[in-house]
């Protein structure tokens, strides 16, 4: 058998193709492998983004309803109308506590889920302290409508009893001005003459040196008993009250008058003959007036013509 070069040039050939195809199929396997972990990689990147994404939209719309429930909170709280002064000023304060949770809120940039549920539990507390408030003020405003009730009807037995206290008072000004009136001592049968120096009654006035005035205190049993100052003036035709040169004045409502003659006497609620001297001269014929008084009151009158 003769050797021919042209055969080891055909197998070298042939060997090199083979390692060559081998070499191609090594990264073709390689570039679908880069090629898988490439998709594998941008899933789940884009999963991640979008889970981040998710995620953020949820923490944005969990803070905008803190806010919501905080801001209507600040509401509630400025609603509440409490004239307690210790509750009121409780009130203020958990306000103010609002007022900063909300400035928080609204100048945190860094949110997180563990944030999330720190300012829900701060709102949470707020929200439970302002129920307790509400039950507070309900439970005073019951007491007060009740207190007011219990004060309206306390007012309305004031009142009847007042009135009644009035009613019965003015009877009794009435029933003790009667017996006050009723208690006063009359004076009747009055009579006038003129009498002469030896007291003997004379016909004519103008003969007269004195002047005597009968009458009967009538008998009362209202009247206090006891001496009583009888008090008498008489006014002549012309109109003038005959009196002395001293001119001797007693009481009556709350002016001071003159009078003509007065006498005492020992009143023991039983009819009193009383006899009254004027002593002057100089009287005229005609109509004169007689009053009599007696402990600021005017006890009876009569006018008697003198001839």
């Amino acid at each position: 058998m003769g050797y021919d070069p042209s055969d080891f040039e055909d197998d070298d050939y042939q060997t090199q193709e083979a390692d060559s195809a081998k070499s191609i199929r090594g990264y073709r396997i390689v570039i679908i492998i880069l090629s898988v972990i490439l998709v594998a990689l941008s899933a789940l990147y884009f999963s991640i983004h979008r889970q981040q994404m998710l995620d953020n939209q949820l923490l944005q719309v969990e803070r905008d309803s803190i806010q919501s429930d905080l801001g209507q909170l600040m509401v509630d709280f400025d609603n509440l109308q409490i004239t307690n002064d210790t509750i009121s000023a409780n009130l203020t304060f958990e306000r103010e506590r609002a007022d900063s949770l909300m400035d928080r809120l609204k100048k945190e940039r860094s949110w997180s889920l563990s944030k999330i549920k720190q300012y829900e539990k701060e709102v949470g507390t707020l929200r439970s302290i302002m129920r307790g408030y509400i039950k507070q003020i309900d439970s005073l405003n019951t007491l007060n409508k009740k207190l007011i009730e219990e004060n309206v009807s306390y007012r309305k037995e004031i009142t009847s009893a007042q009135l009644r206290a009035d009613m019965a008072e003015e009877k009794a000004a009435e029933l003790n001005n009667k017996v006050r009136v009723g208690s006063v001592i009359r004076a009747r049968d009055i009579v006038m003459a003129g009498l002469n120096d030896k007291s003997k009654p004379v016909s004519r006035i103008k003969n007269a040196s004195r002047l005597r005035v009968d009458f009967i205190l009538s008998a009362n049993d209202l009247a206090a008993p006891g001496n009583k100052a009888i008090y008498m003036r008489i006014t002549s035709p012309d109109g003038y009250v005959l009196t002395t040169d001293a001119t001797p004045t007693f009481e009556f409502e709350g002016e001071r008058i003159p009078y003509s003659a007065m006498r005492e006497v020992d009143y023991q609620n039983q009819d009193l003959e009383v006899g009254i001297y004027f002593n002057s001269t100089g009287f005229t014929a005609g109509t004169y007036r007689i009053q009599l008084y007696c402990e600021g009151r005017a006890i009876g009158s009569a006018e008697v013509f003198m001839k």
